[in-house]
C-alpha cells in the first residue's frame, strides 16, 4: 500500500519525503488556504520535494472551466494530479484530462455506487472519504471494503486505485491495508503515530541500559 500525506505544510512533506516512506502527496482548497501561501508556490515546491502524484484540486464546479484550471495545475510539473470532485460535471473533467494522459483523483466519494461511476470515468484514483462516514455512524472501513471487492472483479478493465482519504487514526491505515487499498493518505499526525508504542520504548530504554553496563563500544 502507497503512503500519502494530506497537507500542503512544505516543512512537513520534506521532513517526511527524507524518510523514505513518503509516495505522494494530496492537497485540497482547505489545505492550501490553512498554508497561508498562494496556491501555485506551494504546489511547485511540494512537486519537487516528493517524486510521486501531488494531487491539485480544481475550484470550478462545471465542466468547461474544470478542464481548464485542470490544464493550468497539470502545467506546473509533470507529477501532478489533478483532483476533481464526484459530480456529473467532474467525470466529465476526468474523461477529458484522462484523454490527454492527465492523471486524475476524483475526490469525496461517499458510496460504492459513485466509485463505480469514478472508474467508467477512468479515474486514475478515487477518494472515499472513511472519517467522515464514521462520523455520522456509518462504516466508512466497509466502503473501502466493497469498492476494492468491486474492481477486483474487473481487473482488466477498471485501472482506478483506491485511495483512503480523511483518514483519522492509525487503525484506519491498519484496516486500509487488511482490506488491500492501494493508497492511503495520511495527515502528517497520523503517519507520525503508526510508529508509536511504549513497549518499544521501554524496550529500546532496557536494551540499552544493559548495554552501557558492559561498558562496549560498536565504533570506537
Amino acid at each position: 500500500m502507497k503512503f500519502f500525506i494530506d497537507t500542503a505544510d512544505i516543512d512537513e512533506i520534506r521532513e517526511l519525503a527524507v524518510t523514505g516512506l513518503l509516495d505522494g502527496v494530496t492537497t485540497n482548497p482547505s489545505l492550501i488556504a490553512k498554508s497561508g501561501r498562494p496556491l501555485f508556490d506551494v504546489l511547485g515546491e511540494i512537486c519537487e520535494a516528493v517524486e510521486g502524484p501531488v494531487s491539485a484540486e480544481v475550484t470550478a464546479t462545471n465542466v468547461e472551466s474544470m478542464i481548464a484550471e485542470g490544464h493550468k495545475l497539470a502545467r506546473i510539473a509533470k507529477n501532478i494530479t489533478v483532483k476533481v470532485p464526484l459530480t456529473w460535471d467532474g467525470l466529465r473533467a476526468c474523461r477529458a484530462l484522462r484523454a490527454e494522459s492527465i492523471q486524475v483523483n476524483i475526490t469525496l466519494c461517499f458510496t460504492s455506487a459513485q466509485a463505480i461511476l469514478a472508474a467508467k470515468a477512468g479515474a486514475s484514483f478515487v477518494s472515499p472519504f472513511i472519517g467522515r462516514l464514521d462520523d455520522i455512524s456509518q462504516n466508512g472501513m466497509q466502503l473501502i471494503q466493497d469498492i476494492v471487492q468491486i474492481y477486483r472483479q474487473y481487473p482488466d478493465s477498471i485501472q482506478t486505485e483506491v485511495l483512503v482519504a480523511s483518514v483519522r487514526h492509525p487503525l484506519h491505515a491498519v484496516e486500509a491495508a487488511k482490506l488491500g487499498a492501494n493508497v492511503i493518505t495520511l495527515p502528517p499526525k497520523v503517519l507520525r503515530q503508526m510508529i508509536n508504542h511504549p513497549f518499544t520504548d521501554i524496550g529500546l530504554k532496557a536494551f540499552l541500559e544493559d548495554w552501557d553496563k558492559t561498558g562496549q563500544k560498536i565504533i570506537k
